[in-house]
C-alpha cells in the first residue's frame, strides 16, 4: 500500500504525474466540473494539531472528489485517551478508504501507516509537510518559474526546511538554506537530501548569511520563527533570528522578478516584513488556495495506485 508520508518516498516522474494529476482537477474545478474520482469514498482526518488550512482543504478537496470526510480530533477519538496509534490504524482503516494524519513525532504516522490498510497522507508531523512543498513547487510553476533557485530563510530544524530539502534532492534543483547557528536541519536529513541529490543533480547549500542565500534565488520561502509547540521559547528565538526577516532589502538581491511563498500564518515584521508580504499576497493566496488542488490530485493518486507496493 502507498502512502504519502514524505516526498523522499516518491520517484521524481511519481511525484510530477501528482503534479500533473493537481493541474488537470484545478482547472476541472474551475470550470465547475467536479469529477467524482473519488465517489461515495471516506477521508478520515486525524488532527492532533490544529489547523485552518490543512482542514479546510482535505475537507472540501474530497467532497469536490465526491466523497465525504471524517473530521476526528484527539479529543473526539480513543486516541486521545491513551488507546496506541496501532489499534487505531487497524480499527479506523477498516471503516475508512483513506485517512490524513496531522501529529506532531513523525513516528506516530510511520506506526499508523504500518498498521493501516488504506493510504495514509501526512498532513504536518514536526518532521515533514510534504503536502506544502509539493503545493509550493505547483505554485511555482504557476507563476512561471523555470530552472527554480530557491532560498529558504528562517528556521533550519523545521518541517518546511525538511521538506524543501526532500522536494529539491527529488527534482534536482537548486536550493539555498540560510539559518542562524543552533537552528540548522537535522543532519540525518540532511546527510539523506544530499545522497539523494548526487543522483538527481541538485544543488543543495547551507548558509549563515541570508543575503548569500538569496542573491539571484529566483524564489524566496520562509515560515513562522516559533513553530507550534515553541511558544515558550519566543523571545529566545526573536533574539536568535535577529537579520532574517525578508523585508524589501534582502528581497532586492533576489532577481527582478522572484517570488516569495510563505505557507502561513505569516507573522508580519517578524519573518517576513508587511510591505513583502502585502507585494506579493497574489503568490502567497495563490499558493494558499492550490493546497487544495495539489491534494486533491494527491489523493486521486493514491487511489490509482492501491496495489502497487513501497
Amino acid at each position: 500500500m502507498k502512502h504519502f508520508l514524505s516526498l523522499k518516498d516518491f520517484t521524481k516522474n511519481e511525484l510530477l504525474e501528482m503534479i500533473t494529476l493537481a493541474q488537470k482537477i484545478k482547472a476541472q474545478t474551475k470550470e465547475k466540473n467536479f469529477v467524482p474520482y473519488m465517489e461515495n469514498q471516506t477521508l478520515g482526518m486525524i488532527f492532533e494539531k490544529s489547523s485552518t488550512r490543512t482542514r479546510v482543504s482535505f475537507e472540501t478537496g474530497i467532497y469536490q472528489l465526491g466523497g465525504i470526510g471524517l473530521f476526528l480530533s484527539s479529543n473526539d477519538i480513543q486516541l486521545g485517551r491513551g488507546e496506541p496509534m496501532k489499534d487505531t490504524a487497524r480499527v479506523i482503516s477498516r471503516m475508512v478508504d483513506m485517512v490524513m494524519i496531522r501529529t506532531f513525532e513523525h513516528s506516530k504516522i510511520e506506526e499508523f501507516a504500518e498498521n493501516s490498510k488504506v493510504p495514509v497522507i501526512n498532513g504536518l508531523t514536526n518532521s515533514y509537510h510534504p503536502v506544502q512543498v509539493l503545493t509550493d513547487y505547483f505554485t511555482m510553476i504557476e507563476c512561471g518559474v523555470t530552472n527554480p533557485i530557491v532560498a529558504y530563510v528562517g528556521d533550519g530544524a523545521n518541517n518546511m526546511t525538511h521538506s524543501w530539502l526532500m522536494m529539491a534532492a527529488k527534482l534536482g534543483f537548486e536550493l539555498r538554506v540560510a539559518t542562524p547557528k543552533g537552528y540548522e536541519c537535522d543532519t540525518l536529513i540532511v546527510e539523506e537530501a544530499l545522497r539523494i541529490a548526487k543522483e538527481s543533480g541538485a544543488k543543495i547549500t547551507f548558509e549563515d548569511d541570508p543575503k548569500t542565500a538569496v542573491e539571484g534565488a529566483n524564489v524566496v520561502t520562509t515560515d513562522t520563527w516559533v513553530s507550534m509547540g515553541q511558544e515558550s521559547e519566543k523571545e529566545i528565538r526573536i533574539k536568535a533570528f535577529n537579520g532574517y526577516m525578508v523585508d524589501a532589502d534582502l528581497m532586492s538581491l533576489a532577481q527582478k522578478d522572484a517570488i516569495f511563498l510563505h505557507c502561513l500564518p505569516a507573522y508580519r515584521d517578524y519573518e517576513v516584513s508587511e510591505e513583502i508580504f502585502e507585494k506579493h499576497a497574489d503568490e502567497i493566496f495563490l499558493e494558499a488556495e492550490n493546497r487544495l488542488h495539489t491534494q486533491k490530485g494527491i489523493m486521486v493518486w493514491l487511489d490509482q495506485h492501491r496495489g502497487d507496493t513501497l
